[in-house]
């Protein structure tokens, strides 16, 4: 009976010591699984850091590479004081950038007006020509300038003729000068008011052209002035017959 009292207190022996070291050996594989996961956790926030502080320097290095290239851009932050020598500050290189984009601006605007003030006489130009062109195919069509060049020549020679012909007639006065002066602006203005139309400028632009080339051609002014000549010179003739 001894025997077999020996053999079951050595089995129960053998099952706790081994109970002991999976105990033991289960305490061991969680420290070692605790040790890991602090080390991984540790790794993480340091790369976490890492990263961090480099996205932080990169935004500061974009941030001072923004402000050279500015400085290079605006003429005034390039223009260094020669006495102080300083280096501009942030604030000052916005500042200058600031006033440089209202000068620029305000020069824009500038010349935007300039163009349109060169576009509408552009246009104007281009309505005039387009108006003495077709004058230009009128006046190809048309023979009578010779016609009156004709007779300008045979009033001249007439006219001519009854000034340096006949004696006695008295020089003509100031006043007489006076109406003739007159009588040649009103000519004129009846023309211009009859011929010249207002309502736009291409109409305004037409007719005053058109009334320049029918009214004020040199050959049909002199035809004007020898007609009132000879209303000036009848005149004085009558005149003079009367005082006679």
């Amino acid at each position: 009976m001894l025997p077999s009292s020996t053999t079951g207190s050595s089995s129960v022996h053998n099952s706790i010591d081994h109970s002991q070291c999976s105990t033991i050996s289960s305490d061991d594989d969680d420290s070692d699984h605790d040790k890991t996961s602090s080390i991984g956790s540790s790794n993480y926030k340091e790369r976490r850091r890492e990263a961090h502080t480099q996205a932080e320097q990169k935004r500061r290095d974009a941030i001072k590479k923004g402000y050279s290239d500015l400085q290079l851009l605006v003429p005034s932050c390039t223009q260094q004081d020669t006495v102080s020598s300083y280096k501009l500050s942030k604030a000052a290189i916005l500042q200058r950038s600031i006033d440089y984009m209202q000068a620029f601006q305000q020069q824009k605007n500038k010349r935007e007006k300039e163009l349109q003030l060169l576009r509408k006489e552009a246009l104007g130009l281009e309505i005039m020509k387009t108006n003495y062109e077709e004058m230009v195919k009128q006046h190809q069509k048309s023979q009578a300038q010779q016609v009156q060049t004709q007779q300008l020549h045979s009033s001249q020679s007439s006219r001519q003729g009854q000034f340096g012909g006949q004696s006695g007639i008295p020089m003509i006065s100031d006043d007489t000068k006076f109406e003739m002066y007159k009588t040649i602006c009103d000519s004129l203005f009846h023309s211009f008011d009859s011929s010249v139309r207002v309502n736009n400028f291409n109409e305004l632009s037409a007719s005053t052209i058109a009334w320049l080339e029918e009214h004020c051609k040199p050959n049909n002014l002199r035809l004007m002035v020898m007609s009132i000549l000879d209303n000036v010179n009848k005149n004085e003739l009558n005149k003079h017959q009367h005082q006679i």
